[in-house]
């Protein structure tokens, strides 16, 4: 195994530790978001009603709090590295699994694997980044979360105009594709990823605690400001597409999902370069969370490409406060304390998010007006708003 890094290191090494958490942020969403632009096929194909598109999309996010706290805990027992390839492993071999699914109960078995996997890394993300970069957290975070969008902008943009009809219009060979990607991402943290020394008990306590201090309010506004804006976006990827075929616009779809998706590149990017001004502000919050809010009465009222603009005004300002927000537990917490302080925020906000997505697709069915679904989106765009401007006054932890 190569040497720890040092926490200075070489320009070749930093870049090097970089694109291996850019890679990491790609494979904690890839295999996510590769579902959206096929439900219209997985819901013909296996005859899913609009609550169980809701449970599709929600199920990983359970996932992801189920399992954030023991990745947590794998983190503190055996290293940040290890923790991140097993996620890795997991993540592509559910994800592939996805593909053989019969009915709606092995598609969820599958899909909740893919997400206990994605679950598993999330914590080490954080923590790698105190760990390998820890002069440059904010870069080290701005980097990965770009991998995020990244990650959650290929499946949407490709998958229609590209990668179903070289594979025949089979979403089975589809998600088999996607996850291909992340077999190889896994073999390339592997292979140059470099160790991270394990904290010997009664030398590093704090490196050894594992267990999110419940009582921390950190952790829940952390948690529910964060889970508002996951709800936002997989609630908005989930149920557009139904949405716009309920509308008699399905060929509107892929471009709805690509500019949903792709139009968080310009906010990622962007903020790679002001990240330090607008770290800890107020006002990014107000301005992009009003946004997101009004876009949802803008998806309802307006027809045609409206709607397709709409969507890209919507991923700019969801993907503004997801950065912000993930960039704050490395911030605020003691160093010791950040894989804690990550997995109590994913826990708790994961555990909001997945009701919300359900919530929405009964709303559609018990009502049957396609437009309902759009409301408990619409209020997470509330609570969004109004806890991500509280953290911004919050004290965090002395390092």
């Amino acid at each position: 195994m190569p040497p720890p890094p040092s926490s200075d290191p070489s320009p070749a090494g930093m870049f090097r530790l970089l694109c291996l958490l850019w890679l990491g942020g790609v494979a904690a969403r890839v295999a996510i978001l590769a579902v959206p632009p096929v439900i219209p096929l997985i819901h013909d194909d296996l005859h899913l009603s609009e609550t169980q598109v809701g449970l599709l999309i929600g199920l990983p996010l359970g996932l992801f709090a189920v399992a954030a706290v023991p990745g947590s805990l794998l983190v503190a027992r055996i290293g940040m590295r290890r923790t991140m390839l097993i996620g890795l492993a997991l993540t592509a071999l559910a994800s592939a699994g996805r593909s053989a699914s019969i009915d709606a109960l092995t598609l969820y078995v599958a899909t909740a694997l893919t997400g206990f996997g994605v679950a598993v890394m999330q914590p080490a993300l954080p923590a790698l980044v105190r760990a390998w970069l820890p002069a440059r957290v904010g870069l080290g975070t701005a980097v990965y979360t770009n991998g995020m969008v990244i990650g959650a902008t290929l499946g949407p943009a490709l998958t229609i105009p590209f990668v179903l009809p070289w594979v025949g219009g089979s979403w089975r060979l589809d998600l088999v594709l996607w996850s291909a990607l992340i077999c190889v991402i896994a073999v390339v943290v592997a292979g140059f990823a470099p160790g991270v020394a394990l904290a010997k008990p009664g030398a590093a306590p704090a490196m050894q605690r594992w267990w999110p201090d419940w009582k921390d309010p950190l952790i829940w506004l952390l948690g529910v400001a964060f889970g508002s804006t996951n709800a936002l976006y997989f609630g908005a990827n989930a149920f557009l597409p139904d949405y716009l075929v309920a509308q008699g616009r399905p060929d509107l779809v892929g471009a709805a999902l690509a500019w949903l998706n792709g139009s968080q590149l310009i906010a990622s990017f962007t903020l790679l370069w002001v990240a330090d001004r607008v770290h800890r502000r107020a006002w990014p919050y107000w301005v992009f969370g009003t946004i997101s809010l009004a876009v949802f009465p803008a998806v309802v009222l307006s027809g045609g490409a409206w709607i397709v603009l709409a969507a890209g005004i919507l991923g700019i300002a969801a993907a503004v406060p997801f950065v912000l927000l993930l960039a704050l537990p490395p911030a605020l917490s003691a160093p010791g304390d950040v894989h804690r302080t990550a997995a109590g925020m994913f826990t708790i906000s994961y555990a909001g998010a997945v009701v919300v997505p359900v919530v929405s697709g009964a709303l559609w069915d018990l009502t049957g007006a396609a437009w309902t679904t759009f409301v408990p989106l619409a209020i997470c765009a509330v609570t969004m708003t109004v806890l991500g401007a509280r953290l911004t006054r919050y004290r965090g932890a002395p390092a």
